[in-house]
């Protein structure tokens, strides 16, 4: 008998299994893509980048400290009116912040997501589809208007 590990989403136990020339099936089970994961790693990306602090974050967003550490480490599970507190704490689109998310898991699943907006339009519009100047000098998120330019509400 041998004592391995074992990981399901996220979880690590220990088994006695057999000394087996070939995994067994349970071993081969592709680890699949933790939702909360991707989003607590998306947010703390954003976070460093900006070069805040959990303490600040958790501040503006009036969350506690502890519960947003929880949240960037993947251990709880954000509410969508959470999400959008640490977004705008964080000055980032909550569009934006889960498009990389969508992009990450995309990636995890092996799928290719072409843009399927053309180059040519975000340019002459000015930002892309997550709403971000993308002139890019400043580096800091521009909020655009949904509409056409020179098209009122």
């Amino acid at each position: 008998m041998v004592r391995q590990p074992v990981t399901i989403n996220g979880v690590t136990r220990w088994r006695d299994t057999e000394a087996e020339a070939t995994p067994s099936a349970e071993m081969k089970e592709a680890k699949g893509v933790v939702l909360r994961q991707e989003i607590g790693d998306v947010l703390r990306s954003i976070r460093q980048t900006e070069g805040r602090t959990l303490r600040d974050v958790s501040h503006d967003a009036r969350v506690s400290l502890g519960y947003l550490s929880e949240v960037e480490r993947g251990q709880k599970e954000a509410s969508s009116e959470l999400l959008a507190s640490i977004c705008i704490a964080l000055d980032v689109p909550l569009s934006a912040m889960l498009a990389q998310v969508a992009e990450r898991i995309a990636v995890a699943e092996g799928l290719h997501v072409p843009d399927t907006v053309p180059t040519e339009f975000q340019q002459e519009f000015g930002h892309d589809v997550t709403g971000r100047d993308i002139s890019h000098e400043t580096g800091e998120w521009h909020r655009v208007s949904p509409l056409a330019p020179g098209v009122s509400a």
